[in-house]
């Protein structure tokens, strides 16, 4: 455990083309991706958000995670340049870097601002929610380079749009608009050029309200049972459920369900 934490502090001391922030009232953390002028990230920085993720989500003052651009912008991909420099078999695993919103077991929210492609995008569907601006462009283009993606984009688009809709996409290298990646069920809500801000601070509050290890269990379990037959997506709902039903949070909700109160369980 040590050793981890050692590296991951090593990792971390000089941030490349990336900033970490927290607002600690509304207990929210931010990995943005800083690298004008359209946030590029680099092989070091996919390792470095990784990084940072695990670090928000150990963090007892974060609730929920924020994954956004600087400069207008979410991600315009990776460094595609720096993929030649690569000896043969070595960069096998981009998709778990990538693959890091979806191992937190905190919501982790990916907010794209006027273009989300490659990797960024590839980061965004391993979060939990995706929030878009009206002129926001999404595309995984990487065929039209001679190559496919990398970074889980293949795997989970085909999941979370069906294998027609990833077809079509992926194989013309195709970009899209929010509008049809909301239509598609790949972004959550789309909002109006200028008002992300109050997308994210709407999603964060609500999903920061709610009692924390029983989101922690309900990520878990659709998660992990999402490739799994239903009968043990039935299975583990139903253990996660009885071992979550004698905790406190259940008592606490039902109390103030029948009192007629708004639970409040940011100190639970």
């Amino acid at each position: 455990m040590t050793d981890y934490a050692e590296q991951r502090g090593s990792l971390l001391k000089e941030l490349d083309g990336l900033r970490c922030e927290k607002d600690t009232k509304a207990r929210v953390g931010y990995v943005i991706l800083d690298r004008p002028p359209v946030n590029v990230i680099s092989e070091i920085g996919r390792k470095q958000i990784a990084a940072l993720l695990a670090e928000l989500d150990a963090d007892p003052e974060v609730r929920v995670i924020v994954v956004r651009g600087a400069n207008d912008a979410y991600c315009a991909g990776g460094d595609m340049r720096g993929f030649l420099k690569f000896p043969r078999d070595k960069m096998s695993n981009l998709a778990h870097d990538m693959g890091m919103p979806e191992r937190c077991r905190k919501p982790v929210i990916a907010a794209m601002e006027k273009f989300a492609m490659g990797a960024g995008f590839e980061m965004a569907l391993a979060c939990d929610v995706r929030i878009a601006t009206e002129n926001t462009q999404i595309a995984l283009p990487e065929i039209t380079l001679g190559i496919i993606p990398g970074s889980g984009g293949t795997q989970r688009l085909a999941r979370i749009a069906g294998l027609g809709r990833a077809k079509d996409m992926l194989m013309r290298g195709r970009s899209i608009s929010a509008e049809e990646a909301y239509e598609w069920g790949v972004v959550a809500e789309v909002v109006p050029d200028g008002g992300l801000d109050d997308a994210i601070a709407q999603w964060t509050e609500e999903l920061g309200s709610m009692a924390s290890y029983p989101m922690t269990t309900l990520k878990r379990v659709l998660n992990q049972t999402y490739e799994t037959p239903i009968s043990t997506g039935f299975h583990l709902e139903g253990q996660a459920f009885e071992k979550l039903r004698p905790g406190p949070e259940f008592k606490y909700g039902i109390d103030c369900y029948f009192e007629k109160r708004k639970p409040d369980y940011s100190d639970m």
